[in-house]
């Protein structure tokens, strides 16, 4: 087997502001763009989304990280994100963790490195 990408598929139930909240809070640039399926990248990373959403939670496992977490959960919220636990450590781990979600329902997660 060849492979060529990795996508990270999530649902969105509005294209057009799942599209632009992964542009304009994370600076993933959108390549293909339509109602019904949307790429957005940085360098390999490929975050793709699939109309026909609900808007419900989903878990995802998709992770950020970022150098200033408190910042980047304010940028989350002011962007029509939710922050479902607030930045804390992680004992036993080099991170403190915040728990988000986007504007479509998909639970993300965001780290920032504490070395």
């Amino acid at each position: 087997m060849q492979l060529e990408t990795i996508k990270f598929m999530l649902m969105a139930q509005d294209m057009e502001r799942g599209v632009a909240f992964y542009r304009d809070v994370f600076g993933l640039q959108p390549g293909f763009v339509s109602p019904h399926w949307s790429e957005l990248s940085r360098g390999d990373a490929v975050v793709a989304l699939h109309g026909g959403g609900d808007g419900s939670f989903t878990a995802t496992g998709l992770s950020f990280q970022v150098k200033d977490l408190e910042a980047a959960c304010r940028e989350v919220a002011a962007a029509g994100g939710t922050i479902r636990k607030q930045p804390e450590a992680r004992p036993g781990e080099p991170i403190k963790l915040a728990e988000a979600t986007d504007p479509e329902g998909n639970g993300i997660l965001l780290t920032e490195y504490l070395g």
